[in-house]
């Protein structure tokens, strides 16, 4: 998508959001269904009749259809739309500036690395509200077929109201510690795969 976006070279930060969001958007079509049924397995939603992943699977399928494997793709896309666009500009950002200050491009693989993991932890934290109301959604076992479920600002303020905007925040230590370690990894690796294709 980067090198597809018809943007000159001074807008390549929104070639950059461009390319990263449709790039999540993509993803969440395989990642939801899985974080569906992870998020139940986790907080043992369907008790000792979900104990695996395939059983999970099965009650899902049973109890919603397949409409129950994207329970929360909306709200899911709506935090990685921010995320990304907040992840990679800020990524090219500081591998730009670090290639400046070291005088030289491009950056070795742990260098990218550090980047990665720094753009990485920003956009986990400022984001980690939207993973709150994206968890609560998927974890609401409630047939939308048969009730009206509210609005995802509606849930989002009454997660405010109720319990106060520490719960928006609910977990951004380890959001952030889990992000800021796979960005160095992630976008480390594919810096050093990128590299070693082209022969640089």
């Amino acid at each position: 998508m980067k090198k597809t976006v018809p943007l000159p070279e001074h807008l390549a930060p929104a070639k950059h959001m461009i390319a990263a969001s449709v790039g999540e958007v993509a993803a969440c079509l395989i990642r939801v269904p899985t974080e569906v049924i992870k998020t139940r397995m986790q907080t043992s939603s369907y008790g000792a009749l979900g104990s695996s992943s395939y059983a999970a699977a099965k009650l899902v399928l049973t109890n919603d259809g397949l409409k129950g494997f994207y329970r929360g793709f909306g709200i899911t896309v709506m935090r990685e739309i921010p995320f990304t666009s907040l992840q990679f500009p800020l990524y090219e950002l500081l591998k730009l500036k670090l290639s400046q200050r070291l005088g030289r491009k491009p950056l070795y693989a742990h260098e990218a690395a550090i980047c990665g993991s720094i753009a990485g932890g920003v956009a986990a934290a400022l984001t980690t509200p939207l993973d709150v109301l994206k968890t609560r959604v998927m974890l609401d076992l409630r047939d939308s077929s048969k009730e009206k479920l509210p609005p995802l600002a509606i849930q989002l303020k009454a997660i405010y109201v109720n319990e106060g905007a520490k719960a928006l925040f609910a977990g951004i230590v380890p959001r952030t510690l889990w992000i800021s370690a796979g960005g160095a990894v992630f976008l480390g690796v594919y810096e050093w795969a990128v590299h070693g294709l082209m022969g640089i």
